[in-house]
């Protein structure tokens, strides 16, 4: 059971032995975990890389078919992405926000194409991603 206390500012459990347990404070530290936004985003990616290539297994049905149904996977996409990006934004600039995005965006999709497609990695895919993880490095070196 929640409930709030005398200053209205913790929110408690009731636990099945009457033992009350703060869990604002571990909310708190959870929303500003530097490890949160990235496992949203990963998330995210996953219903966004499913909604963007998942269809190419689906060639023979209508168009339509498949814009709506991508869109209604998209909607799950943006239920991770907009929190991923509003509390990743007490951590992360925006910038550094989008970079992380597209190194996730990257993992998941050679992750997706060789489980899904049967895709092969190779030599230069290996190179096109090392060159994304030094804008990685770039994009995270001190402001001065």
């Amino acid at each position: 059971m929640f409930c709030k206390n005398g200053h209205g500012k913790d929110v408690r459990l009731i636990d099945k032995d009457s033992n009350l347990v703060t869990i604002s404070k571990n909310m708190d530290k959870i929303i500003s975990s530097r490890w949160l936004p990235i496992v949203l985003l990963t998330c995210s990616n996953i219903f966004m890389t499913f909604a963007w290539y998942g269809h190419l297994k689906f060639k023979g049905k209508p168009l339509l078919l498949v814009i709506l149904v991508s869109w209604g996977i998209a909607f799950f996409e943006y239920c991770f992405q907009v929190p991923a990006n509003r509390w990743g934004n007490s951590v992360y600039s925006p910038f550094q926000l989008k970079i992380i995005q597209e190194i996730i965006t990257l993992t998941v999709f050679v992750v997706f194409a060789f489980l899904y497609f049967g895709e092969k990695f190779r030599w230069n895919h290996f190179a096109a991603f090392i060159c994304i993880l030094a804008a990685v490095t770039f994009a995270f070196l001190p402001k001065e």
